[in-house]
């Protein structure tokens, strides 16, 4: 009789479907790979070895293996950060500590162990993980890599374990104690033995299965053990052997010759137990990649939503705001599907989320997309905010699909102005209100700090080049240092835009120098503001450079409000960091005395830009008063820039919500402005197409573009159908506007406690008329998501019927055309009158090579036509193109349309009156 050895073919079994279930994994996601980390402390030798062996192991199965190697100098606090790190790691799905841990400092090895996430703690052997095993539950926990080897090994025999008689030999936490365990759990009658057990030998001479761990040669002899029994050997021992060149040949902790006269199977040692441990730690990572994707994929979401406490009168918006307790920004990340490694906390209600998700889910489809626009708004605006957060929680909430609010961050300008926040309002708001409205991350912060930096360095160089020769100028911008004249790579860039192919400062030309050194720039082509992210009126017009030091290089300039700057529009437009750095570049900001366009990068600090705006460029997530995610992110003027927040954010979100999902934007003002822009410039970069349009509507807005004055207030249930019907012309020719990018609308009348029914039947009937897909009254604002259930659902309908989405022009046509396109189709102009200036910009920037640009209209909100106070449907009107300015990084020309100031002026009582800090509890008083 002679046992069967269990050899090396089992844990080749192991590895060929490890190898099998990669590939599937690969196959649903060709992007995605098992990650293992192997953290080491030292340079031990013989743990070199079992790295290498694990290494090797991961690289035919297809695990992206690293090795993390720290040095002997390395302390306990570390080790630890180097854990933390890996454990934040997303594409990490396993981490291995080598012990022993070879460091010159005391290191406490349990602490090191248990600082191992569970979920990554392909081991076993962190405490969570072994007091799993030891309570049973082998399905949610990681069953130490030995132990499992072992009953690998035992299952492959074929003998059942149920029933059986083991006995483990060692107690040890890495083989003795887990093996004890899993035997247990699997229905063996368990005896541990050790060092101390009295009469070993009687012990193991009846058992049918043994696992020896105990770590001394030899030590189960071929004659205690029962005939036919099964014998697993993790012992690694060496003993001294003439024979062999070292001296010395390795052994197991059983008399391998004696007893493989004895039992049934029996393992070797070397070649047994040691290769199975290794396909065990690979089958674990493999597992826990199972687990990652199971519980990472796109669109399924796990995600709790907070009940509303609705009260009447409804109160102030910021009482609300502070009545809800919001959800820690890690918890809502992880429940819409983003990575801890995906967030950058800022305190515990906001976060930004880096850009590197858009790369790991780039497979996966997008959600639908619905863009909230409205009909031409009164100054007080008719809540698209409100009713696109309301949408939001209808659709989360109430209807339980995935969704995404993404929103504009609001100006300081209009929060201490006139106007107020832009949170959303009553019960539709994104919260905490008070962050949202004022500093948010600092984003327009960067902004305004960048935008300055341009403006500065515009006016320094005009000064300089004012001031000095030739050379003196040149030897200034490329100084010595080191000895020798370096160009720095971004004027290398400049160097070859003028044609030069030279990297040596000293082999130019004088001709080269001159060209190179001076921009020459036209002050009165100056077209870069100064920016501030307050309204005020008497930065409008001002005078620079009036102090003696500037030597009477003074000019006339203006400011701008900060969410005009072109850098605001290419934030919100751009598609990645790299893109960023690419439109900051090619930001004009002047002409030069011989007509050529000069850029940021011309400047030199385009650069400089990105480093400023290069966490800007994160979206940030923020949250519902019900619990659904927001994104905020970018926050462009609509009358004066596109209108609309970031692709970036857009982006993120479809591939976040899932085929099934929602991502619900907003466009700024009415439909002829936001909503026209959003079609024709953020739609035409992005390369997204809307599924749904929603046109808010109001019966107070409506009487006023019925012939009601702009402020028009009627009393409660006082109906006045007559002058609203009239009023309803501009929804109706809103309601075209959309259908002339073929996409479903949805007209959502956000009601006002003072509207009668027989007014809201009026306005969706007539909405209907006019070709809307739907119309809905919505009470949101006093109700919450579960006033806007009938604007989710006719939304969701709309979004599954046909559409046929078009751009209104093609961007080839001529300057003047595609205007006048805009003038005729979208706010009904009989013509346009280009005025001196914008004819001479049209020559120019055809000129220029920016002819094939988008057009984004800067013109009053308040009416379709150039004139605030043509309410309704203007006719028989030609609109005036008083300039036209480029906006070349972001991407499009902005004709002026009247006289339109870039920068708001402050009321005569201003909304600041009402806001303060109470000391006590820290709160903010009176924003709204």
């Amino acid at each position: 009789f002679e046992a069967n050895i269990l050899s090396l073919c089992v844990h080749r079994q192991v590895r060929e479907r490890l190898k099998k279930d990669v590939e599937q994994m690969k196959n649903l996601d060709p992007e995605f790979r098992p990650g293992l980390v192997v953290l080491q402390v030292g340079d031990r030798d013989d743990s070199n070895l079992y790295i290498s062996m694990k290494l090797k192991a991961a690289a035919e199965i297809g695990i992206n293996a690293t090795h993390l190697r720290l040095p002997k100098t390395a302390t306990e606090n570390e080790v630890l950060r180097s854990i933390t790190e890996v454990n934040e790691n997303s594409a990490v799905h396993g981490l291995i500590v080598q012990l022993p841990l070879d460091s010159i400092h005391k290191i406490d090895t349990e602490k090191v162990t248990n600082a191992v996430a569970p979920e990554k703690d392909v081991d076993g052997l962190t405490s969570i993980n072994a007091g799993k095993l030891s309570r049973g539950d082998l399905g949610d926990c990681f069953i130490p890599c030995t132990p499992n080897g072992c009953m690998e090994l035992i299952r492959q025999t074929g003998v059942s374990v149920a029933g059986k008689r083991a006995v483990v030999i060692g107690r040890s936490k890495i083989v003795g104690a887990p093996m004890h365990d899993l035997l247990l759990w699997n229905h063996a009658t368990v005896t541990t033995c050790h060092s101390r057990t009295a009469d070993l030998a009687a012990e193991v001479s009846t058992t049918d299965i043994l696992v020896v761990g105990i770590g001394k040669a030899e030590m189960v002899k071929g004659d205690w053990v029962k005939k036919g029994a099964v014998i697993i050997d993790c012992g690694i021992n060496h003993i001294a052997d003439d024979t062999r060149p070292s001296g010395k040949r390795v052994v197991g902790d059983v008399h391998f010759p004696s007893a493989k006269e004895q039992a049934g199977f029996i393992t070797p040692v070397p070649g047994g137990v040691g290769p199975m441990t290794v396909a065990m730690l690979m089958q674990n990572t493999v597992l826990s990649a199972k687990r990652f994707l199971e519980s990472h994929q796109p669109g399924k979401w796990s995600i709790t939503y907070n009940k509303l406490n609705l009260l009447k009168p409804v109160p102030s918006d910021i009482e609300i705001s502070r009545s809800c307790v919001p959800k820690p920004m890690d918890r809502l990340a992880r429940e819409v599907g983003l990575m801890l490694d995906e967030l950058e906390l800022y305190g515990k209600t906001k976060a930004k989320v880096q850009l590197s998700v858009i790369n790991r889910l780039q497979a996966q489809p997008d959600g639908k997309y619905v863009v909230v626009t409205g009909i031409t708004p009164t100054p007080l605006g008719e809540g698209k905010s409100t009713t696109t957060i309301g949408l939001v929680q209808a659709l989360g909430a109430h209807m339980k699909l995935n969704v995404f609010a993404c929103v504009r961050q609001p100006s300081q300008g209009p929060t201490f102005g006139i106007k107020g926040g832009a949170a959303g309002g009553g019960y539709s708001q994104v919260i905490p209100m008070e962050e949202f409205n004022l500093h948010l991350t600092g984003d327009i912060h960067a902004i305004t700090a960048a935008n300055n930096l341009v403006a500065a360095a515009i006016d320094a160089r005009m000064f300089h080049e004012a001031t000095q020769t030739d050379k003196a100028l040149y030897n200034r911008l490329v100084p010595v240092s080191g000895g020798q004249r370096t160009f720095a790579p971004i004027q290398i860039n400049r160097l070859k835009r003028l044609g030069i192919e030279k990297t040596d400062p000293i082999t130019l030309t004088e001709e080269e120098i001159t060209r190179f050194a001076r921009l020459d720039m036209d002050p009165d082509s100056v077209t870069w503001n100064r920016v501030l992210d307050t309204n005020d009126r008497f930065l409008r017009k001002i005078t620079i450079g009036q102090s003696p030091t500037e030597k009477g290089h003074s000019r006339e300039a203006q400011f701008s409000i900060t969410v005009a700057s072109e850098i605001m529009a290419v934030l919100a437009l751009t598609s990645s960091l790299e893109d960023m750095r690419q439109r900051l570049a090619k930001m004009v900001v002047a002409t030069s005395r011989s007509g050529q366009p000069i850029t940021t990068e011309d400047l030199g600090v385009s650069g400089a830009l990105t480093v400023l705006m290069r966490d800007a460029i994160k979206p940030n997530l923020m949250q519902t008063l019900e619990g659904t995610p927001v994104f905020v992110h970018a926050g462009p003027f609509a009358n004066i820039a596109h209108g609309n927040s970031s692709i970036l954010a857009d982006k993120i979100a479809l591939k976040l919500v899932g085929p099934e999902g929602f991502v619900v934007t907003e466009a700024g003002f009415g439909a002829d402005i936001g909503m026209e822009k959003f079609f024709n410039i953020k739609c035409r970069y992005s390369g997204l197409r809307p599924h749904v349009v929603v046109l808010v509507a109001t019966v107070r807005a409506l009487k006023m573009h019925g012939g009601g004055p702009t402020a028009y207030r009627l009393r409660v249930n006082m109906d006045n159908l007559e002058l609203l019907e009239k009023g309803c012309s501009n929804m109706r020719k809103q309601v075209e506007n959309a259908r002339h990018f073929g996409v479903p609308v949805v007209v959502a009348v956000n009601a006002f406690k003072t509207d009668t029914e027989s007014e809201l039947d009026l306005i969706c009937s007539l909405a209907k008329a006019a070709g809307a897909f739907d119309a809905v009254r919505c009470s949101h604002w006093a109700e919450g998501g579960a006033g806007a259930v009938a604007l989710g659902r006719a939304v969701q309908r709309a979004s599954e019927a046909p559409s046929n989405f078009k751009f209104l022009y093609d961007v080839e046509l001529p300057i003047a055309d595609k205007i006048r396109i805009i003038a005729q189709k979208i706010y009904g102009a009989d013509d346009i009158e280009l005025l001196p200036d914008a004819k001479h910009k049209v020559e120019l920037y055809t000129k220029q090579g920016f002819g094939n640009l988008p057009i984004c209209m800067a013109k009053t909100h308040l009416s379709l036509s150039h004139e605030a106070d043509k309410k309704g449907v203007p006719t028989g009107f030609v609109l005036p193109i008083r300039d036209i300015r480029a906006s070349v990084g972001a991407g499009f020309l902005y004709p002026l349309v009247g006289t339109m100031p870039t920068i708001p002026g402050l009321p005569t009582r201003p909304c600041f009156h009402d806001i303060d800090l109470d000391p006590e509890t820290e709160q903010v008083n009176g924003l709204f």
